[in-house]
């Protein structure tokens, strides 16, 4: 019986060991975590997302695609940094068991600069959430973040059903364009997109173009044959529902054969589907393009 109280007493005692040895691991899992988010988010100090705080493949679960890597993670993350000021990042609990943590968060902010191609409203917001957490080796492995975004978005005065980075990809669509960069304006677009010049505009003659080639060889390559110059001028983007955009402004355009010069009234309608351009529609002064033309 002895032995039996002693192995028994020894078997307590390497438990005993065992639980202290979790229970600091964790405690220093969350003193670390604490400690590093709330310098990268309070104080803007994005370089402690590093391999010394963060696994090399550290990932952010979230939709449509996971973020992976230091480098990315940290690109994610910069722009809370940068998209905000007067940020007040608050851990209101956490907690956690063996290699995982629970936070329950609160971040304010004023929305003072550009968010994930959203531009600045100036507006403030008040938003909690929870995040789960993974440590790997004391370093955070992988997280996944909930909180309401319906509450996020309407606090920054968007409309919750329409998609703001739509209208980053076509304003960059329109920047690739008059820098020259045509191979970056075809990597916006969907394999299969229908592109469709204004009716009765010179280049509508190939009506419906299909595929990025066929727009490269139909439209742009004609206009850069014939014109000396085409610009798009006071450009605005408009957001739509069902995700489709509406850009206006003006073509100023000089035409090379006769040196007539244009400056007319343009509409673009652009439909984007999963981050790529599936469809354009022209409408245009195409009168006055045809008269310039044929002068």
């Amino acid at each position: 019986m002895k032995k039996i109280i002693q192995i028994s007493t020894f078997s307590f005692i390497l438990l005993l060991t065992g639980c202290n040895s979790g229970n600091k691991q964790l405690q220093d899992n969350i003193a670390m975590y604490s400690n590093t988010w709330g310098e990268i988010i309070n104080k803007g100090n994005l370089d402690l997302i590093n391999e010394s705080h963060f696994t090399s493949d550290v990932t952010l679960i979230i939709s449509p695609e996971n973020v992976v890597g230091i480098e990315d993670f940290k690109a994610y993350y910069s722009e809370f940094v940068t998209g905000f000021s007067n940020v007040e990042f608050t851990l209101v609990d956490i907690f956690g068991q063996g290699d995982k943590i629970v936070k329950h968060w609160n971040f304010k902010g004023t929305h003072s600069g550009n968010f994930f191609g959203i531009p600045a409203t100036g507006k403030s917001i008040d938003v909690e959430g929870t995040t789960l957490v993974k440590m790997k080796n004391g370093k955070i492995a992988q997280e996944q973040d909930f909180m309401d975004g319906l509450i996020f978005m309407e606090q920054l005065g968007i409309d919750p059903f329409l998609n703001p980075s739509n209208t980053a990809i076509i304003q960059k669509v329109y920047n690739d364009f008059a820098n020259g960069d045509i191979p970056a304006v075809g990597a916006a677009m969907a394999e299969d997109i229908v592109w469709n010049e204004a009716e009765n505009f010179p280049l509508a003659d190939g009506n419906p173009y299909i595929g990025f080639d066929s727009i490269l060889n139909g439209v742009f390559a004609r206009i850069g044959s014939d014109w000396e110059y085409w610009k798009l001028e006071d450009l605005e983007l408009h957001e739509l529902t069902n995700n489709k955009i509406l850009a206006t402004g003006r073509y100023n355009a000089k035409y090379k054969k006769n040196g007539a010069i244009i400056n007319l009234q343009m509409a673009h309608l652009w439909k984007i589907i999963d981050g790529k351009i599936v469809s354009f529609q022209q409408y245009a002064d195409t009168k006055g393009i045809n008269d310039a033309m044929n002068k």
